[in-house]
């Protein structure tokens, strides 16, 4: 399987399919950051919301990269549990790598505040933070990539409806005065949680919710592949 995942993530790279999402996440933090310097832990949080549709396109163009005869080539080869698994770890990598861009971006550009004190404590909790948000949207994203692809909905159009639905439902439905937030991952939670106190407990319920929809989102995806066949 680890094979797979290296096949996957070198074809990602060699066709060029990386750059389209890299630029995207680039210019979407440089408007973000070009507004003012914040606190990092604010930042990150806002940061992580606009990164989540970049990082759900981002998984399915890699998973639409390799054609539907080698990956049933695959399933025979490795299995059909390893080669889903395989995409998914491999878009699980590319997120963290672009997640690490992220969280690096705002210093160079000098969008984020420092503390006044070298013994601040502030700023290793924000980044403490910033870092739990970025990470809370990972499997998230990769998730609603992954039931975008070609392999689960079975067409372009399908696909780019999708990650519309999915990338807008999940702003609009984790406003704070939605009615049914948990149809969608808590990113938006997880930003106003990173502007305000950040209460242990919270952070631990925020961190079950995502997993929780992320796990839903996942056998959604693993539900269409075997419809697909």
């Amino acid at each position: 399987m680890n094979a797979l995942v290296r096949l996957r993530l070198a074809g990602f790279l060699r066709t060029g399919r990386a750059l389209a999402p890299l630029l995207a996440g680039l210019v979407a933090l440089g408007i973000l950051y070009g507004g003012g310097r914040a606190q990092p832990a604010e930042a990150y949080g806002v940061s992580a919301v606009v990164l989540f549709p970049v990082l759900a396109w981002q998984t399915k163009i890699l998973l639409d990269i390799e054609p539907d005869v080698q990956r049933r080539l695959a399933q025979v080869t490795v299995g059909v549990a390893r080669e889903r698994t395989a995409g998914l770890l491999a878009a699980g990598v590319t997120a963290l790598v672009a997640v690490s861009v992220a969280l690096v971006f705002p210093w160079l550009v000098g969008g984020v505040t420092g503390p006044a004190d070298p013994g601040d404590r502030s700023l290793l909790a924000g980044l403490t933070l910033g870092l739990w948000a970025h990470l809370l949207v990972v499997p998230s994203a990769v998730a609603l990539g992954a039931l975008a692809s070609r392999a689960s909905v079975g067409g372009a159009a399908y696909g780019v409806a999708v990650l519309a639905v999915g990338g807008v439902g999940a702003v609009v439905l984790g406003l704070s005065d939605s009615v049914v937030p948990w149809l969608a991952p808590p990113i938006m939670a997880a930003a106003r949680t990173t502007a305000g106190d950040a209460a242990a407990l919270t952070l631990v319920g925020l961190t079950v919710w995502a997993l929780a929809w992320t796990a839903a989102a996942v056998g959604g995806y693993l539900w269409r592949r075997r419809a697909q066949g």
